[in-house]
Order: C-alpha cells, then structure tokens, then sequence
C-alpha cells in the first residue's frame, strides 16, 4: 500500500471558513462515493460548521485524564483500525495532551499517511514554526502551538481559505465566530484591521513562494527553457568590479515597483580566462546584496553571456541588470561585449538594463585571457587563414616573381598566423597545403609535384618543420593559459569555500547549494551509512528528486568510507572532480561540525545542570542548615526547664526565632524563583499599575530608615505582573542595603524615558569593576568576600530573570561618586501590545 496524500486548507487567522471547506470537500467526495470519515474536527460551537458534521461519519474519540480534568483527542488506533480511504483532521498544529500516543497531531498524520490513508487537514499561518517571531512582531502574541515548515511543504495539495479582513471582522461582529461577551475585546485586539492584513498578506506570499516551487519543478521536469514572467526576478551580473554595488542598489529599486520582487546577483568565474576579480569587493557585494533580501550566487561558465543568460533561465528571471562596458574604445575590436551580446540573445521575453557607472570605458585591471584553450571564434579564423591564406598567397605570387627563399619565408608567415589564430591543426594544415603550393607552383619544375634540386628538398622540409614546430608551441602555450585559468576558476571557488569556513558558516544546507549553483546540478545529497552494508541515509539535501544512493546519481564523490556526495542532473567532466572532492570533504567537516557542536551545547547544558546542583547542595549544606540551627537552638532554650527565662529573654529568643524563619523562606523562595526561571515555568500575568502601588511594598523586608522612595506622581502607568516587580526590586533593594554603608540610605527612584519607565536602585557601596557587573547576575554568586551567611547568591539572578519574563531589562551601572546603580526597565502601557490581544489569540485556537 503506498502512503496517501495529505491536503491542507491554509488560512491568514481563525474564522475564515477553512474547517467549512475541508467539510465541503468532505460531503463531495461522500457523494460520489469514497469512503470519508471525521478523525477530529472541532467545531468550536459555531453553528454553520456544527451542522456541516451532519451526514458525515466521526471515529469516536479518545478520552484522557490530566491534572483532574477531562480531556479528548482523536483516536490514532481508531482511525488505523477502520482504516477509511479519507481521514478529517482539523488543527494539524495542535499538541495533544500529555499521555496520548505522539506529542502533536501532525505526528498522528503521519501514522495515517504512512498507513495509505488520505488526510484532509487544516492550520493556519501564525502557526508555521518559521514564521513564529514575524507572527509575534505582527500581533504581539508568541504562538505556543507550532508545525515544523517541511510537513506543510510536503503536503500534496495546499488550498488557501481566503477573507478580506473587512469581511472576516464582519463574521465576528454578527457571531459566527466567537460568542457575543467575547466579540469587542477580539475585534479591539487580535482581529484589528492591521493584524488581519499583515497575516493576510503573510498567507498569500508564503503560498506563493509554495507555487513558484511547484512551478519550478514542474519546468525542471519538461525541461521547460522558455522564461515565464510569472514574478518578477532580477538578475544582476557582477565582476567583481566597484560598479557592482551600484548595479545592485539599481536592482533593488526596480524589485521595490514590483509586488514579491527578487534579486540574485551572480558572478560567473569563467574558465577560458577570468578576468582579476576582488574577493574582498565580492565579500562586499554578497553583503550588500543579502542586506537588501536577495541572494549571492556563484557560477562556473566557460563563455560568459551563455552562462549568464542559461542562469537567469534557469531560475525564470524577468530581467537582467549589467554594467556598461569598462573597456576601451580599442578594446571593441576583440568583440562587442558581454552586455551588447546578452541584449542580442536575450530573447523578448527577458529585458535587459544596461547601467552607467563610475567604471564605465576606465578600462579592466587585466587583459582578458581568450577561449578554451584558443576559443571558438579564434579556431574559425585559423582554420580559414591556414587553408585561405595559401591560396591567395599563391594567386598574388603569380603576379610577382620575388624568388623561391622569399616564397618560402611568407607561405611561413602565414602558416604563423593560422598557428597564433587557431592553433596545431590549422596550422599543420596550412604547412601541408602551403608546402603542395610551394612544390607545385615554385620549385622546379614548376606545375608538378616532384622536385629537381635536392636543396629546394631541404628547404621545403626546414619550411615543413619550422611551421609543426611554432604550431606545436602556439597549442602548447594556448593549453597552458587554459590550465591556468582553469586553475584560476578554481582557487576562487575554494577561497569562497575557506571564506565561509572562517565566517562560521556551518550550514550543510547552504553547502550543498554552493555545490548545486556551481556546478549547474539539479539536485545535490550528501549520504551516509553506518557500515558497508547498512542502507544509505541522507544527512542532507537540496533540489528536487535528491538521489537516495550513490548509485542513483550522476556525479558521486565518495568521502572516507561511509560518506558520499552525489549529485544528480548532468555527467560532471574528471577536471571538475578535485573541486568536488574539496566540497565533499567541506561537507563531511561541516556535519561533524554540527553534530559536535550539538554534543557541546548538550554537554554545557549537563555542566550547567551539575554546576547549579553542587551549588544547590552547598546551599542546603550550610546557608539553609545556619538559620534551622538558629531556630532550632532559640526553640531547645524556650523549652528548656534548667533555665527561667525572664520576658525580655523570651522576647529575645522568640524574635531571634522569627528572623530565622524569614531569612530561611526568603532563602526557599529564591531557590523556587530560580528553579523556576531555570525550568522556563514562569509565566507573568501583566496587568497595568502603577509603580508607587508597588515599588513601596518591596521596602518591607529591610530596616525602615536604610532606603528612600522618589516615585513622581506623574509616571505613566507600566504593564507588568505585580508580584513579579515586587520580588525583583525587593532583591535588589535588600542587596544595595546589604552592601552600602549605614549611614547612607539606599536611593529608589523611577523616571520615564521614550517609551519606558526606569527604575534605579542607588548604593553607595564599594561598586563594582566593569568586568564583573555581568557576572553578578550568574546564579550562585557572592561578589568579593560575601560570608556564607550573606545567602546563596541567587537575589540578582532571579531579579533579572524576572524583569526578563515581564519583557524588561536589569542592569548594573556605575553610580557618580562612588557605589552601584542596579537599573530596572519596563515598557510602559503606551509602548505596549494589547494584553487582550494574547487572549483572543489563545480563544481562536
């Protein structure tokens, strides 16, 4: 049985109608027979969509207990057991409760596609898993629900559900969506008009760069040359020359005029002679380009203008940007140039701008090297001047009689020029068929092939061999600048490969891409197996239809003895290979690099994990063990009958009592806080307030006259969790107190800056060196020579790691004339989203 096909109906934000659609399709495909059935599909109590479950088939559910509550989820078993030809799934991002058979519903989608049943699903935009820290800049909301991109992209159908926000506001006003005492607070939060248009806007490109992928493979498959000017595409063609910036910016202005816009710059190394390019200025350009969102690429192309105009068919450009001309006036006759001869074989359906510049007509860095090994053109035109040449040669010598030597030196001549033009074999042709003209109309007798002087033998033999042998150094010296070049091409191809090792580029993907751009494949995998006859996986891959074996592919590159490289698209010539080998060795370090730095972050996070518990141990040994045995010794004295304690010693005792018990739960809360923070379980309830209803309460836990208040009446109000401010300015008060003098009370102040309110915490203690105000805030940390008894080092961390669960910030600075300055950031209600807006987010999923 082959494994079914998924379909997804895609929507911009909750309410557009897309679990309607999937059960439309869902009484379609009943009526004309196949057997369809609901696995889940929650309909939210909206009326429409609860009647359009009527007539259709639901797998009972699957009932489970978590925390005392009663929860359902679709039944995987069920659903595989009555095994139905179409299975509903609505919400594909869902997590399920804990105890069901897979952690998220898109993991029980995969059981029933791999079973051969057919999936219709539902999910919508804000819950892509790429898309979470654009969907939270939009609406202020982190989705906490989440599919990874790739099962999305995999889908075989993906359908989008689309609303005009104007339309969809209109649905939740009328209550088709949420009920009535929920309808103000989603329109005035979520579902503004500006939230549901940018999210609109975020569904339709993504769908779209779904269609451009189906599009190119569809013309990949058919070969399909012809450019179809679906989107808009710029390629602009570098050299590595300054006016590639300024042909870069030019083409970004021109995406700017067209929705969805792309650019890709791209530079060809050429291997019949590359012209000198600057790889600082093609750091430079890639920077630039990349900043502006479009894309580097580097191609190989033995001839510049084909390889140029084959790249922007290849990816379906619309238009080409070049740079006019540096080269001199002279220089034309050696051709018209790249960009004249782009224009000409460009085709009408591919425009092309030509850009002034700075450069233009300033002349190149470096001659221009010429063909594959001598070029085409130059080959024509040796071949011609080696067989023409002789001819009319001969026809002008008949006019003329200047002797048999003088014959001999310009029939040389031209034997020359056809080895300088063309190389070895028009040349030896040229001293073959110039030898015959010589024997047949010079050398006695004359108009027959035979020869009456042994001396004319001599010298028509010298003739014969001084042609092979300037031919032969001609052809050699033409091979050797096409090594060299060759070389050329390549030592830029592997200092882009060091470059981006230095750079820390560690992605394989983006490798594997380097590999595929350059050397024109389609597909590009890198593979691996345990031993000799374990099955090959894939480590990573990129283009479509990527080979599953070596032996599947076109090119493959064995790395060590479980590793290859393989590429598929086109047979790859033996001088490409010993680039392919440095890719293929970069790959295999690449993935080592991952997986070892993946073991590192494992390792750290397990030496973290050890260093908090030895601290944690230490904690407990001795700093919470000091005030048990203060309690513990006051209490044994109380009871004791040895002793009559008078009432100003029980009072002592007794208070002596409580300030163990307060230190030892204010040791405890830190110790919870910090696990807590540790464990990421802190979640803040933000509500507005203002700051002198709390910063006041926090004084509580330090002497009465060691700290001042300055909170102007006039600050706006903040968004925070209350309890969470508290507790933070609390640690920080009662640590400036722990280290400032006596006689100078500690300041707490609050001011409003832009779109925040600081509150400062001054000291006027013995301050803290620069290289260690980040390191008071690590867990477990005492500053100088703090005792034991002076806690566990846990009040800055935690004070920090609240004001960063409330979105704020915590910082140490240096306080004017001596002493530390502990500064607390919070927005304020203005700079923030709305609160309601995370609520009805939560409420439409």
């Amino acid at each position: 049985m082959g494994r079914g096909k998924l379909r997804i109906y895609l929507g911009a934000a909750p309410g557009v109608g897309k679990t309607y659609a999937m059960l439309s399709e869902a009484h379609r495909r009943v009526e004309r027979g196949t057997d369809c059935v609901v696995a889940f599909v929650e309909h939210h109590n909206r009326p429409r969509t609860e009647v359009m479950l009527h007539g259709l088939e639901q797998v009972p559910r699957k009932h489970l207990d978590y925390r005392g509550s009663a929860f359902t989820e679709m039944d995987v078993d069920a659903v595989l057991l009555r095994a139905p030809a179409v299975a509903l799934v609505d919400e594909l991002a869902h997590t399920n409760v804990p105890g069901s058979r897979n952690a998220k519903r898109w993991q029980d989608v995969e059981e029933l596609l791999a079973a051969g049943i057919d999936v219709v699903s539902t999910v919508n935009i804000q819950h892509l898993e790429s898309l979470g820290d654009v969907v939270e800049s939009i609406t202020g909301v982190r989705q906490r629900e989440t599919v990874p991109d790739e099962v999305v992209r995999r889908a075989d159908q993906i359908e989008l559900v689309d609303m005009s926000p104007q339309a969809l506001r209109r649905r939740m006003a009328h209550g088709n969506i949420y009920k009535s005492d929920k309808v103000d607070a989603a329109l005035s939060n979520y579902f503004r008009p500006g939230n549901l248009t940018a999210l609109r806007e975020l569904a339709l490109l993504w769908v779209a760069d779904r269609v451009d992928e189906y599009l190119t493979e569809y013309r990949s498959e058919h070969r399909v040359s012809k450019i179809w000017g679906s989107r808009e595409r710029i390629v602009v063609g570098l050299t590595g020359g300054p006016e590639g910036r300024t042909l870069i910016r030019r083409a970004a202005r021109l995406a700017e005029k067209g929705a969805g816009g792309e650019v890709m710059a791209v530079y060809i190394a050429r291997s019949d002679g590359l012209t000198s390019a600057s790889p600082k200025e093609l750091a430079v350009q890639r920077t630039l380009v990349e900043d502006l969102g479009g894309t580097f690429h580097h191609v190989v192309g033995d001839d510049i203008p084909v390889a140029l105009l084959d790249f922007a068919r290849g990816v379906n450009a619309t238009q080409i940007v070049l740079g006019s001309s540096r080269r001199k006036t002279w220089q034309y006759v050696f051709g018209p140039g790249v960009g004249a001869t782009v224009a000409r074989e460009s085709g009408p359906d591919l425009d092309v701008h030509i850009v002034t510049h700075d450069e233009v007509a300033k002349g190149r860095g470096l001659p221009v090297a010429r063909g594959a090994r001598l070029g085409r053109s130059r080959i024509i035109w040796g071949w011609v001047v080696g067989v023409g040449g002789p001819v009319a040669l001969a026809l002008l010598l008949n006019t003329i009689d200047l002797g048999l030597a003088n014959d001999m030196l310009l029939f040389l001549t031209v034997t020359v020029a056809a080895a300088l033009l063309g190389g070895l074999f028009p040349a030896l042709a040229s001293a073959a068929f110039g030898s015959l003209l010589l024997n047949y109309f010079y050398t006695p007798p004359l108009h027959r092939l035979t020869i009456a002087d042994p001396k004319n033998i001599v010298a028509i033999a010298i003739f014969v061999g001084v042609a092979v042998s300037v031919a032969s150094v001609v052809d050699l010296a033409a091979r050797r600048t096409h090594q060299a070049a060759r070389l050329r091409a390549e030592s830029e191809i592997l200092s882009f490969l060091a470059g981006s090792v230095l750079r820390g580029e560690t992605s394989l993907e983006a490798l594997l891409e380097r590999v595929r751009e350059t050397f024109g494949m389609e597909s590009v995998a890198l593979l691996e197996r345990a031993g000799d006859v374990d099955p090959w996986t894939c480590a990573g891959s990129v283009g479509p239809r990527s080979p599953k074996r070596p032996e599947d592919a076109d090119v493959d590159m064995p790395v060590g003895d479980h590793m290859a490289l393989a590429l598929s698209g086109r047979v790859l010539p033996a001088s490409d290979r010993r680039v392919l080998a440095a890719f293929a060795a970069q790959a295999a370090v690449v993935l080592d690099r991952q997986r070892l730095q993946h073991e590192a972050d494992q390792a750290k996070e397990l030496a973290e994990g050890n260093r908090i518990r030895t601290a944690l141990l230490a904690a407990v040994s001795h700093d919470l063990r000091t005030p048990l045995a203060a309690i513990k010794a006051a209490v044994s004295s109380l009871r004791s009958d040895d002793v009559a304690w008078s009432e100003e010693d029980q009072a002592e005792l007794l208070e002596a009592i409580e300030e163990g018990a307060d230190r030892l739960d204010h040791l405890v809360g830190n110790l919870l806080d910090m696990s807590r923070l540790q464990t990421g379980t802190v979640t803040p309830l933000i509500r507005e307030i203002d700051l002198d209803e709390v910063v006041p309460m926090a004084l509580g836990g330090v002497p009465e006259d060691s700290a001042e208040l300055d909170i102007p009446e006039t600050l706006p109000m903040v968004a925070v969790d209350p309890g969470l401010l508290e507790r933070a300015v609390a640690n920080l008060v009662e640590n400036a107190v722990k280290y400032s003098p006596t006689d100078e009370p500690v300041l707490v102040s609050a001011s409003a800056m832009a779109n925040r309110v600081e509150v400062r915490v001054v000291d006027r203690g013995p301050g803290v060196p620069d290289e260690a105000k980040e390191r008071i805030f690590a867990p477990f940390q005492r500053y100088g020579d703090a005792p034991r008894g002076a806690g566990v080092g846990l009040g800055l961390a935690v004070a920090r790691g609240f004001a960063e669960a409330m979105g704020g910030t915590l910082n140490a600075e240096d306080t004017p004339g001596g002493g530390l300055t502990m500064v607390l950031t919070v927005r304020a209600v203005d700079s923030l989203p709305d609160l309601a807006t995370a609520t009805a987010e939560r409420q439409a999923s």
